[in-house]
């Protein structure tokens, strides 16, 4: 079992306030998010900005091991997770996770998009997500 964390402070209230958020291995340390970066493209990180990046990760990297599994080398995958936050009664809620990736990789290409599309479902943190998950993949 791993278990990894993260950490964030706040100062303030929803609008005014500022947070930092850190990641344990200190890759990201002390990061400044607030209301404005989250709501108003403001400059610094946000919750759902991380929850992408990390989308995107786990997704490569599930599709990846499914990539050598099935005999496919010299492979390349490049994923973004693009998280939409909408309102849902008094508050917000993460209602989608749209991915979009592209595989390079000596091998077949209806398999390769057959894997992608089981990485989508199976990856640790899409299993995670209560959220409508899609994905377009290309093979180039």
């Amino acid at each position: 079992m791993i278990t990894k964390s993260g950490s964030a402070k706040w100062d303030g209230n929803l609008k005014q306030g500022k947070g930092l958020v850190s990641t344990q291995s200190g890759v990201l340390k002390d990061q400044p998010y607030g209301f404005n970066t989250r709501f108003e493209g403001g400059a610094g990180t946000n919750p759902e900005e991380l929850v992408g990046a990390a989308h995107a990760a786990c997704f490569s990297m599930a599709l990846s091991a499914m990539l050598e599994k099935a005999g496919i080398t010299n492979t390349s995958v490049q994923t973004t997770s693009e998280i939409t936050l909408d309102r849902e009664g008094d508050g917000f809620k993460v209602s989608k996770a749209h991915l979009t990736t592209q595989i390079s990789g000596d091998g077949d290409r209806d398999q390769m998009l057959a894997l992608a599309s089981e990485a989508e479902k199976g990856c640790p943190i899409s299993k995670l997500m209560n959220a409508e998950i899609t994905l377009d993949a290309t093979v180039v």
